[in-house]
């Protein structure tokens, strides 16, 4: 558990699918689906905190955009956090591998988008601050993290790449943020009114939180499009796993 907390860190900071690498352990250890989910949330917070910490001077360059993804993603968060509880367990377990999967394509097809669409406007100016309908997508990414969060760093990156005109290495250090942002305010929910295994939540602190940070020493030394195809990877085999 240890190790899949450390490996679901480095995930947190680089392609995104942290559950991917700590959810299927701790089924397999027997704990119940809802407990494992939200022990899990809680568990790698501290990943996605000490990833943004490492990606510090990628948010540096665009400090209120960072407070922009931070606030959207929290309020997202408490409508998923709330659906986790209120919902019964695999409500969208059909659903979430093909949304996983279509955002794999938008990671993927989003910069040939882009060349094309600055081709067909080539005196656009660049765009560095959302508008309503990313700002929106922003929302229901931090739902979707505050509910499940498999592949929710995936989506995160499909949506600043073709809401905004960044860096991928920039677009990753946002996409930790927020990341963070849902999992810390999911989690304060969590720890007030959900079943929790304490213990899971322990271990699994203790690994992501060194892995958050390795994590982003990687991903931004990786070259954008060895890290693009990473992701996309990465979102595929999260996606098979959970079919």
């Amino acid at each position: 558990m240890l190790v899949a907390g450390f490996a679901a860190g480095v995930l947190t900071s680089t392609v995104g699918v942290a559950s991917l690498a700590s959810f299927p352990v701790l089924l397999a250890l027997g704990v119940p689906p809802v407990v494992a989910n939200a022990s899990n949330t809680i568990g790698l917070t501290p990943a996605g905190l000490s990833g943004s910490w490492g990606y510090r001077e990628e948010l540096r360059e665009q400090p209120r955009l960072a407070w922009v993804i931070v606030v959207t993603c929290a309020l997202g968060s408490v409508g998923g956090a709330t659906l986790l509880l209120a919902l019964q367990p695999g409500v969208f377990e059909r659903v979430v591998p093909c949304l996983i999967l279509f955002t794999c394509l938008l990671v993927g097809a989003q910069p040939a988008v882009t060349r094309w669409l600055r081709r067909r406007t080539p005196d656009a100016k660049a765009r560095t601050f959302p508008g309503p309908v990313t700002t929106a997508l922003w929302v229901l990414t931090g739902a979707y993290g505050g509910y499940f969060g498999a592949g929710s760093g995936v989506m995160m990156v499909a949506v600043l790449g073709f809401g905004l005109d960044l860096d991928l290495r920039v677009v990753n250090g946002l996409k930790t943020l927020a990341v963070a942002a849902a999992n810390v305010v999911a989690s304060v929910i969590f720890m007030v009114v959900a079943d929790l295994d304490w213990s899971v939540v322990a271990v699994l602190a203790l690994g992501s939180i060194g892995g958050g940070y390795v994590g982003s020493r990687i991903g931004r030394r990786l070259p954008p499009t060895m890290l693009r195809t990473l992701i996309v990877v990465a979102g595929v085999v999260a996606a098979v796993a959970l079919a």
